[in-house]
């Protein structure tokens, strides 16, 4: 018993880190890859580094992304799911 109370802090410590950082990023990373393959020809969207553009070909990693400048071919996580969203909203 006075071990349980001698290691409690150190629990309940792991507890919170586990509820306040853990889970939400594998929930956000879970929705990511729900974004990434629900992602089809013709969804406009904007990268993270804030290229905008339009879905033109999809492959299982990658995407090509129509731009006024040409089409460039790029990783699917390059996606920003906010951006894209916001974007949609619009």
């Amino acid at each position: 018993m006075e071990q349980l109370t001698q290691f409690a802090p150190f629990i309940l410590m792991f507890v919170v880190i586990y509820f306040f950082m853990i889970r939400p990023q594998q929930k956000r990373a879970k929705s990511e890859k729900e974004f990434e393959s629900a992602l089809k020809v013709g969804d406009k969207i904007i990268t993270k580094s804030g290229l905008h553009g339009k879905v033109s070909e999809l492959a299982d990693t990658t995407v090509v992304v129509e731009t006024m400048s040409g089409k460039l071919k790029m990783e699917r996580s390059a996606i920003s799911m906010e951006m894209s969203a916001a974007l949609a909203k619009k």
